[in-house]
């Protein structure tokens, strides 16, 4: 440890500060360092390099020896100190100095972020419910309804008949907030699925009885939670204009209904696949909540901060994840920018339950001993080489950087934590038809 005085504190179970008491000594050795390296360099009328006066180049450069000074000693001590305790830091420092005084001891200190101290409890022996999932025929039903959807045409509807859930319809409208048209509330033949839950609660179920060219007001209310902050909670008044009414013609699931399809010859292959498919979503549905009950256990267990620097990083990635969303949906780039970016508080308490969550496992896996071999990470390659259909050489390559390879590797200690608890836990199994189903008794 250091030869001077340091003091470390806990600011906060994810905040340290460290404070350094430097000698004068010490700081007058590196200062005549920093002096002799400026003289050497320095060109001063009357003066050859390397003979300047330390008087002389102190006129000059009396703050920039003093700042460089300061900066090396910094640099050395925080750093040396950091290494020497294990310390490992999450942001940069902040530090804090008040110059360097002659004769005096140069006292500094730096706070930083580090990832709190956890202990982790209650990941052994937890009492869990696991629910079977078992597709239902109301799924099937559903599922092949979403099928025919997709091979639907569309059709004018034939007689004079009011709009009702379920039609396409084509609008114009304009949106008031405080008798201000807003730009960002009105479109031009806009096509709409009635029933499609798109725009903000009331409004498609206001354009249901409209007929062709008709105009109306439709009063409404902005949730209260509205990722546009400016209209949160505020009443709109739209004025829209039905211009088109289209009603969807869906294919019977019959034989002549798989000649859609280069892979099924008979609507038994059809079916058996369609439920086979659900069958593989249901045991997926069902160890996400089996696992996603286990994180709540864990995190209910372990009380503690998470940085503020992670909880940033995590709700980076997630708007930059929601801007490629946006831009695949057809948005503009600089639309898509402008809306993520205002989701920023929005995403901020589920990133700080990925970053606890992050945090608890890697915890938990160096308290049980849980590591990633090479032979787990070959296993996960050839997982995914399967899986896109491509060979091991090709996922290696695309893993063949430190961050990609990271995130790889956490998740294979994801999931050892997770098949360690589980087999660690009392489980009762309950059994549970349908996707949306309730659990049989």
């Amino acid at each position: 440890m250091s030869e001077f005085p340091v003091k470390v504190e806990d600011i906060s179970q994810v905040k340290k500060k460290i404070s350094f008491e430097i000698p004068w000594v010490v700081v007058q050795d590196e200062l005549e360092s920093v002096y002799r390296n400026i003289g050497k360099k320095a060109k001063i009328k009357g003066f050859r390099p390397g003979k300047i006066p330390r008087k002389i180049l102190e006129t000059y450069y009396k703050a920039d020896a003093e700042g460089e000074t300061i900066t090396n000693i910094v640099n050395k001590y925080y750093w040396q100190e950091l290494d020497e305790r294990g310390i490992v830091t999450l942001s940069r420092p902040e530090i804090e100095q008040d110059g360097l005084k002659e004769n005096t001891n140069f006292s500094f200190s730096a706070s930083f972020e580090t990832e709190p101290d956890i202990e982790p409890q209650g990941h052994k022996g937890m009492e869990l419910e696991k629910v079977n999932i078992t597709v239902s025929d109301a799924d099937m039903e559903k599922r092949l309804g979403e099928i025919r959807k997709m091979f639907a045409t569309m059709q004018d509807v034939a007689e004079d008949r009011p709009a009702v859930m379920g039609d396409f319809v084509t609008i114009d409208f304009k949106g008031k907030m405080d008798g201000q048209e807003l730009p960002e509330l009105q479109s031009d033949n806009y096509l709409l699925e009635l029933g499609s839950k798109r725009f903000i609660p009331g409004f498609e179920e206001q354009i249901v009885g409209m007929k062709n060219n008709e105009t109306k007001e439709i009063n409404l209310k902005f949730p209260a939670d509205y990722h546009e902050k400016k209209m949160a909670g505020k009443d709109v008044v739209f004025t829209v204009i039905l211009k088109g009414l289209k009603e969807q013609k869906l294919p019977d699931i019959d034989e002549n209904f798989v000649k859609n399809f280069d892979k099924y010859n008979t609507l038994e292959e059809l079916m058996n696949d369609v439920r086979k498919t659900m069958e593989e979503q249901c045991i997926r549905q069902s160890e996400a909540q089996f696992d996603e009950k286990i994180i709540e256990r864990l995190l209910t267990a372990n009380e503690f901060d998470a940085p503020p620097s992670l909880v940033e990083r995590q709700i980076f990635y997630m708007i930059a994840d929601t801007q490629k969303r946006m831009k695949s949906a057809g948005m503009d780039e600089k639309n898509a920018m402008e809306l993520s970016f205002r989701m920023h508080d929005q995403f901020k308490k589920e990133a700080e339950k990925t970053v606890k969550t992050f945090l608890l496992i890697k915890k938990i896996a160096e308290k049980e001993a849980l590591v990633v071999s090479d032979d787990d990470m070959d296993s996960k390659i050839n997982e995914l080489a399967e899986i896109h259909h491509v060979d091991y050489e090709t996922v290696k390559n695309a893993y063949n950087d430190e961050d990609r390879m990271n995130t790889l590797k956490s998740e294979i200690i994801q999931k050892k934590v997770f098949d360690f608890i589980k087999r660690e836990a009392n489980i009762k199994v309950v059994e549970k038809v349908g996707m949306e189903g309730e659990a049989a008794s």
